[in-house]
């Protein structure tokens, strides 16, 4: 079950061997490589830029984020605590309980 299956081997017939010939090497041709094409330049793209107004509008856009978020944080850390606080209320309610029926029996 757990032994490893392994493919059965290529079935194609060995390749024949080549006769080596003692004639003279062919003549070297130097070759000149070819030129390299040239990437079009792009035309220069406008900067951007900042007014007084835009500068505003996003440093009001960045604190409003901010708030945002820090609100849901807040949030969620108040749910946790409240959580917390009334899983430790039920326990001490309970424990109490406990204690009262240990007492009476």
């Amino acid at each position: 079950m757990f032994t490893p299956k392994y493919p059965t081997p290529d079935t194609a017939p060995a390749p024949a061997p080549t006769t080596s010939q003692t004639s003279a090497p062919a003549p070297v041709v130097p070759t000149t490589p070819a030129p390299v094409p040239v990437a079009p330049v792009a035309p220069a793209r406008p900067t951007v830029q900042l007014t007084p107004g835009s500068t505003l509008a996003l440093v009001a856009g960045g604190c409003a984020v901010v708030l945002v978020v820090g609100a849901v944080l807040v949030s969620m850390l108040l749910a946790v605590a409240i959580t917390a606080v009334s899983v430790a209320v039920v326990a001490v309610v309970l424990k109490s309980l406990l204690k009262d029926l240990n007492k009476h029996i």
